[in-house]
């Protein structure tokens, strides 16, 4: 018997556009992506403190908040990254189904892993935010004190260090986040979402 024989898909009675309607929004993921340090989590939250301002229904899911429940156990390999934003992803999916905003704050390293993201929902569904920041503000920056660590030996797989990143080719947005406000690089990804109509 086949893993799957035995599992069907339950069609719900209410529809992802009905639920977003009664929002009065258009589901998306906005989908951070950058260096640890670039300030992903940072412009993340400050989008969607000027969502909630506006009365707009979002989730926002963090790489390290994630790591502490639905992701605990998993390390920083290579296997593990990618089982990581596999599940985060289906997570999105979910919750954009349920009509929301999006938000979600990761590293995902991987071109291929965000690929992968993108193709669970609609096209226009999916947003990729780069917050691109140089490698050595992220160093100079590092507020956790994790690429000293990297440096020192004490971390390994450490993306950008000893692990790469593969930057996004076509970001639908991209932040250039060096010597900006954080108030005028969240305010990029609200303009985007304004002018494509999602609020």
């Amino acid at each position: 018997m086949k893993e799957n024989e035995n599992i069907v898909w339950h069609n719900h009675q209410i529809s992802q556009a009905e639920r977003a309607n009664m929002k009065g929004q258009k589901p998306c993921i906005l989908w951070f992506t950058g260096l640890s340090g670039s300030g992903k989590s940072t412009v993340a939250n400050a989008v969607e403190n000027l969502l909630f301002q506006q009365g707009k229904h979002t989730y926002l899911l963090d790489g390290d908040n994630v790591r502490h429940g639905l992701n605990k156990g998993l390390s920083f390999s290579d296997a593990d990254r990618i089982e990581n934003i596999r599940r985060v992803g289906e997570v999105a999916k979910l919750f954009s189904d349920a009509g929301l905003i999006v938000i979600t704050a990761f590293i995902s390293p991987f071109k291929a892993d965000r690929d992968m993201v993108r193709a669970l929902v609609k096209p226009d569904e999916f947003i990729e935010v780069f917050i691109d920041t140089p490698l050595s503000v992220c160093e100079q920056r590092d507020p956790k004190g994790l690429y000293k660590k990297a440096r020192a030996g004490e971390i390994k797989d450490f993306t950008g260090i000893d692990s790469p990143y593969e930057a996004p080719e076509k970001p639908e947005i991209c932040i250039v986040n060096d010597d900006i406000l954080i108030e005028q690089a969240a305010q990029q990804v609200i303009d985007y979402l304004k002018c494509h109509q999602y609020i």
